[in-house]
């Protein structure tokens, strides 16, 4: 063995052990191994950032952005409400399930698919009170190999008819892996759906500590209404129905500091006008984006430059012995000092439905 193999399989070995260690975040531990491969010379220095421009990655990326479109849209609703019959037998419903799945892995990333339905899937099984993982892992196993199907399905499809053209100037088509891809996937959903399930090892279905730590519907949000929203006069009656299959809850419409109650129907929007929503991650998106309200902010107001695009939605957990424990968060300042919003808070499971800004963190 050559001394620049020596050096990719140590370097790929310290990557393996960070990644399973978790520590870093994975991105900076993918970047520094590429930036140790370049410092030693087993990757020319001209080529180091060369993957970036491949016609694999571009294709993946753009895969991505059709996995959120179609998750914003609310296109899967239709599917998932004739998924609705088939929840009496478990069976019968992961079959369902796992087949959604493995058809939008086809034709979008698995990975992408995999968020899109993920919360569904945990939803679906609190309310039936069953266990997530009864339905998280035959899903996984769905889409993975759904993603066998088509060439944009998975990652290295994508990369293999990359290849190809390189070494031959022959592409595979869209549908050349169909014919494999195709019975491989029937014939393991069928078995995750009749046999592979009944495998599954049943834990806590309420998680870590008796806690779900994906229950986030509960979590209360704060809505803005814009000066120039098209949605100004209509009643808290049309923009319920306006609304359709999002699963939000309008808590309360907060105008000067008066609070009205969500049952106020007849209620119209003003400019300025603050709702006081429950919703999850997924059906917040959508609600903004059909409607086009603001985020309102309690800690301060976001600068102008400052678009959609630069925002990202994270949950965290005031860790015992944190400088947070005990604060209010009115006087945190989080957005002036750390451009953070805070958009919802729960405890034990349980949503504060007061104003954030009077929170004190625990």
């Amino acid at each position: 063995m050559t001394q620049p193999q020596i050096i990719v399989f140590a370097i790929l070995g310290a990557l393996l052990v960070l990644l399973i260690w978790g520590r870093w975040r994975y991105d900076v531990v993918s970047f520094s191994a590429l930036l140790v491969a370049v410092v030693l010379g087993v990757v020319p220095v001209g080529e180091a950032f060369s993957g970036f421009g491949h016609p694999a990655t571009i294709t993946v990326a753009a895969v991505l952005v059709l996995s959120r479109v179609l998750a914003l849209s609310g296109a899967v609703d239709p599917a998932m409400k004739a998924l609705r019959p088939l929840e009496a037998s478990k069976t019968g419903y992961i079959a369902g399930l796992s087949g959604l799945g493995a058809l939008l892995s086809a034709m979008m990333n698995n990975v992408g698919t995999l968020g899109l339905l993920m919360p569904i899937a945990v939803q679906t099984a609190k309310r039936l009170g069953r266990p997530t993982g009864l339905l998280l892992m035959p899903l996984s196993f769905a889409t993975i190999l759904g993603g066998l199907i088509t060439m944009i399905g998975t990652p290295p499809n994508i990369i293999i008819a990359a290849y190809r053209i390189e070494v031959s100037g022959e592409p595979f088509g869209m549908f050349d892996f169909t014919p494999v891809g195709l019975v491989t996937a029937f014939v393991g959903i069928v078995f995750v759906a009749i046999v592979g399930w009944r495998l599954i090892p049943l834990r806590d279905p309420k998680g870590v500590g008796g806690s779900d730590l994906f229950d986030i519907a509960g979590y209360t949000t704060e809505l803005m209404v814009p000066k120039d929203s098209p949605h100004i006069g209509k009643t808290l009656s049309e923009i319920d129905e306006e609304s359709g299959e999002i699963d939000v809850v309008i808590i309360d419409l907060i105008r000067k500091g008066r609070r009205f109650p969500g049952t106020s129907t007849n209620k119209e929007l003003r400019a300025g006008d603050v709702l006081k929503l429950e919703a999850g991650a997924e059906d917040l998106d959508r609600f903004i984006a059909t409607f086009g309200f603001e985020l309102a902010n309690p800690m301060g107001k976001a600068s102008d430059s400052e678009s959609e695009e630069d925002l990202s939605l994270s949950e965290a957990v005031v860790k015992p012995g944190s400088r947070l424990d005990g604060r209010e968060v009115g006087r945190l300042r989080l957005f002036k000092n750390r451009s953070v919003s805070l958009l919802a808070v729960s405890r034990r499971g349980q949503p504060f439905r007061g104003r954030l800004r009077q929170f004190r963190l625990r």
